[in-house]
């Protein structure tokens, strides 16, 4: 449970939103670093906590809370900055990327001191860079990146965007393909590709990038649906111009190579 801090009258704080990049401290920016040790307060999702616990201080203090509690953590850090607390607020991946970035400066606009709050975004290695970087170079050339969760978007704005990307072929990468309780939402994405794509076109598959249990597997458009993957996977579905060498997908950009 987070209880947020009384608000004072003093000058406000200092907020930092910091990307911890795939969770291991190897893979953070040295500044996300510095940001967690001079900060008086940590707030985070416990897992991402959890991840950084070598590098914290055990006297710092730390808010910690649970999955789907997204709001109130936002909510807290932004009231301990108002209140003149320096605050670290950490993410996975890169705060702006899917992250809490930008729930937390559409708190600070609806509060009344919070433009009084100085705030920096500390970018970090996105689920993206680091599957990306494991399968090759899928990516070198245009992307678009969808997450299959309608949780917070709706179904029928998914399936058009998936839809647009298949038709302008843009090579697709996507989060949150599914869950114990989404199971179908990923077969209908498939189905939807495939309308564009043809059944071999590479696609990677990336479980756990840059962590312990790490898992990657290139496979084909065809097989995509009856591979094992769960909510820590990334799937990279190639354009028409994919290909693979060396175990490796390659996007080409376009040069001519003499």
């Amino acid at each position: 449970m987070i209880v947020t801090s009384d608000l004072h009258d003093h000058e406000s704080g200092k907020l930092d939103i910091i990307g911890l990049g795939p969770g291991d401290p190897m893979w953070m920016a040295p500044v996300a670093r510095d940001s967690i040790a001079s900060s008086d307060v940590i707030v985070g999702y416990k897992t991402y906590i959890d991840l950084i616990s070598p590098i914290l201080d055990p006297a710092k203090e730390v808010l910690a809370s649970g999955m789907r509690q997204e709001v109130e953590r936002c909510r807290a850090a932004a009231d301990l900055a108002i209140s003149g607390k320096r605050v670290a607020m950490v993410c996975s991946g890169d705060p702006g990327i899917y992250g809490l970035a930008g729930l937390v400066l559409q708190i600070l606009k609806g509060h009344p001191a919070g433009t009084r709050v100085e705030v920096d975004i500390i970018p970090g290695i996105s689920a993206l860079n680091a599957c990306s970087s494991r399968l090759g170079a899928p990516l070198a050339h245009d992307f678009a990146v969808i997450s299959l969760s309608d949780i917070l978007t709706p179904w029928d704005i998914i399936v058009k965007r998936l839809h647009a990307a298949g038709q302008a072929d843009f090579v697709v990468v996507i989060y949150n393909p599914r869950s114990r309780r989404r199971v179908t939402q990923l077969e209908e994405a498939v189905k939807i590709l495939k309308e564009y794509r043809e059944i071999f076109t590479p696609v990677g598959i990336v479980q756990r990038a840059m962590r312990q249990g790490e898992s990657v597997k290139i496979t084909t458009l065809s097989d995509l649906a009856s591979q094992d993957i769960d909510m820590q996977t990334t799937i990279i579905v190639g354009n028409s111009q994919t290909f693979v060498w060396q175990d490796r997908m390659i996007t080409p950009r376009g040069y001519i190579i003499p």
